[in-house]
């Protein structure tokens, strides 16, 4: 056997061997739709949306783009701003009394009923979507984050007050490496629901993205291209979600 047959085999062996659930639905899916002869507009073939997706690769990128970078930066503005919080309740009772309750209030309101709000406020563009991932994001790494600054060993406080050790120093060098596998988990918790708050707001008020391209598809009765986005979709929330669970593997072997 060449080398390029035993590379195919080996590849379509593990695609089988990770993957033999999706590929199960899928071929569920085909079986249903053929058997039952359904009409293409309440549930198309899976060959048609892929062959959406190839043949229309500008649109699908063009959007998916966008809304992934959307959702990134609300990601990262999010958890950097549940980080701040956490680290000043931390560092204050009265501050902990305060921030927390309003955190815990903040994070119950359903996010769908803040959009119109929202919109009103900042407008009917991207900046709305931004401000949607910023909340989402916001209450794993606040929880997360306020744990972690929580969980250093048991003593090792008191080891540090005794030889010494100003409290910025105890800071950096015993809280902080404390709290960052747990930031981790809030990152790896928080990528994919980022991936669909963004869409959920591009969908509700949005002019591009996948959310909107969701949209426009569903309203033209284009069940091809609406499964071909949430198809798009989901493949990004994987990636965003092993890539985050990749890097909190990295950083719990050099921090744990």
């Amino acid at each position: 056997m060449s080398s390029s047959a035993r590379f195919m085999t080996s590849f379509i062996s593990r695609i089988v061997t990770h993957y033999w659930g999706v590929i199960g639905i899928i071929a569920a899916w085909q079986a249903w739709v053929s058997i039952t002869g359904v009409n293409s507009i309440v549930m198309p073939h899976p060959w048609d949306v892929v062959a959406d997706v190839i043949h229309n690769p500008g649109i699908y990128w063009q959007n998916g783009i966008q809304t992934l970078l959307l959702a990134a930066g609300g990601l990262l503005l999010g958890m950097a701003l549940g980080t701040l919080i956490a680290v000043a309740a931390w560092t204050s009772r009265f501050l902990s009394g305060v921030l927390v309750p309003l955190g815990l209030m903040f994070s119950s309101i359903p996010v769908v009923s803040l959009i119109p709000v929202l919109a009103r406020l900042l407008g009917y563009d991207v900046k709305t979507v931004l401000a949607i991932v910023v909340i989402i994001s916001f209450f794993p790494a606040f929880v997360f984050t306020a744990a972690g600054l929580r969980g250093a060993p048991p003593g090792s406080d008191d080891l540090f007050k005794v030889l010494g050790a100003s409290g910025w120093r105890r800071f950096i060098h015993l809280i902080v490496p404390s709290a960052v596998p747990h930031w981790m988990i809030a990152l790896r918790i928080a990528a994919p629901p980022a991936i669909l708050a963004a869409m959920v707001a591009e969908f509700l008020m949005g002019m591009s993205g996948l959310g909107y391209l969701f949209r426009t598809a569903a309203t033209d009765f284009d069940t091809a291209r609406a499964f071909g986005t949430s198809a798009v979709a989901t493949v990004i929330s994987v990636v965003c979600f092993s890539a985050a669970t990749a890097a909190e593997a990295r950083v719990n072997a050099r921090w744990r």
